[in-house]
């Protein structure tokens, strides 16, 4: 009877892979797959924002850029090399890289080498030595495609945590440059309440004056003292206000928060309106929302890694080897041995752990599916309502450039009457009240106006750099 040959072995091995290749297979999760999970838990999206049905165009790239200042994006580049909530980020982003490709490693065969050398010396005769050198291949044969799902995986969890930092990226560059004009709206108020404060000076100078001549009482120096004091607390509370928005943006791009930083006193104007492009491209553009469905991705692959758990598994292991007494003759042909085995693992009873797993898999398929509803959710609604606040802002500009226009023609009015002797200095002086007050609400609403230009421009996910700052 003829010995099957090593060649007839292997043969015969392959034919068993390719049958069980053939029983079954799970594909991993395609891009279809996983779009169609995400949009099955969306609403109807409308074909254009409601809040804005004339905004159109193509969403504005490189924001920063177009505030024209020098300094502020100096800083947001300085944020985004030391901020160090984006280091962890981009730390993440290595880590889940590395990840992928340890997950990748068993879909090519592992190889070692071993040697040893061994003497031995009994009491009585001549002893022994025994040389021996080896290879040694494993490789787990991926017939139900469990290992390429984890792969997969793996690179989808890389890509989501890819995204998450890029938009982290645009979130930084929107602080810095929302603590930016806070601390330069800080100086006008500053301004501002000093000036308060100097006319209230006035005020109680007078009326101090008039009280000596019995033309005040002693409730009227009293309520000028107060008047006073307050404006004082207010112009403090300005002072130190100024501080804590230095200190923040100081911590923000990673300097120490020493209050020291130096920043024009004047705020630029507000840029244009963006174009908002349309609620359907928000979710292939803006980068958490694409994080969200890369997770999406990655828990469908978890999940039929799982499931490919509860088959067979194969696995080939081959050896090749020599031994000998002597060293020199460790590779001579005869002495050396090669070894082919496989190895077929079936689970028969593991008390439930495998579907386990499969149900904790699609509980996670269901999570990140809920997550990424929530987010796209959230990233509509965000977009919405910086469109309607933009709307409002120019609206209450308008009515507060109106109301100053009308303070300060007053004040006018007011002066010359003075100089008539129609009316008293303090009247003169309270009207100056209503124009500081005025200016200081337009200074408010100036910074509000350029934030809400940084949450649309953030909320609608356009990159906040050109391409030549790259």
């Amino acid at each position: 009877m003829n010995r099957p040959t090593p060649s007839r072995r292997i043969a015969a091995l392959l034919s068993t892979v390719a049958l069980l290749s053939g029983c079954a297979s799970i594909s991993p999760a395609t891009q279809s797959e996983t779009l169609a999970s995400a949009s099955q838990s969306l609403p109807p999206i409308p074909p254009g924002w409601t809040s804005a049905r004339e905004r159109i165009g193509d969403v504005n790239i490189g924001w920063i850029e177009e505030f024209d200042d020098p300094l502020l994006t100096q800083l947001v580049n300085e944020a985004l090399l030391s901020n160090r909530n984006l280091r962890a980020a981009a730390a993440n982003v290595r880590r889940s890289w590395a990840l992928a490709r340890q997950a990748a490693s068993p879909l090519l065969p592992s190889i070692s080498g071993s040697g040893s050398a061994q003497r031995n010396e009994p009491f009585e005769n001549g002893g022994s030595s025994t040389f021996s050198v080896g290879l040694q291949l494993d490789y787990e044969i991926d017939i139900w495609n469990r290992i390429e799902a984890g792969e997969q995986a793996a690179v989808e969890s890389a890509q989501s945590a890819e995204a998450n930092y890029l938009f982290s990226q645009y979130s930084i560059a929107a602080a810095v440059a929302q603590n930016y004009f806070l601390v330069i709206e800080s100086d006008g108020q500053i301004d501002v309440a000093q000036s308060i404060v100097d006319a209230l000076i006035e005020i109680r100078r007078i009326v101090r004056l008039r009280y000596q001549y019995g033309f005040a009482s002693a409730y009227d120096v009293s309520l000028a003292e107060s008047d006073l004091a307050s404006a004082e607390d207010t112009l403090e509370t300005a002072k130190n206000g100024k501080l804590e928005a230095l200190r923040a943006l100081e911590t923000l791009i990673g300097r120490y928060p020493a209050g020291t930083l130096q920043s024009p006193r004047i705020l630029p104007s507000t840029p244009g309106l963006p174009g908002a492009g349309l609620p359907s491209e928000l979710l292939q553009r803006r980068p958490d929302i694409i994080a969200a469905e890369r997770g999406i991705a990655a828990a469908i692959n978890s999940r039929k890694v799982s499931e490919a758990a509860k088959l067979p598994s194969l696995g080939l292991s081959s050896t090749l080897g020599g031994a000998s007494g002597e060293l020199k003759n460790i590779l001579d042909p005869a002495n050396i041995v090669w070894t082919l085995a496989g190895n077929l693992l079936a689970p028969i009873f593991d008390g439930g752990a495998r579907d386990a797993q499969v149900d904790a898999s699609e509980a996670d398929v269901d999570a990140a599916v809920a997550i990424y509803a929530d987010t796209a959710l959230n990233a509509f609604a965000e977009v919405e309502s910086a469109l309607d606040r933009g709307v409002s802002l120019r609206a209450r500009r308008l009515a507060l450039e109106k109301g100053a226009e009308e303070t300060t023609n007053a004040l006018r009015l007011s002066l010359l009457q003075y100089k008539e002797g129609e009316i008293d200095l303090i009247d003169v002086l309270s009207i100056q009240q209503r124009v500081f007050g005025a200016q200081s609400n337009l200074l408010s609403l100036k910074r509000a106006q350029l934030n809400q230009y940084l949450e649309i421009s953030l909320a609608l996910g356009g990159d906040w750099k050109t391409i030549s700052q790259e």
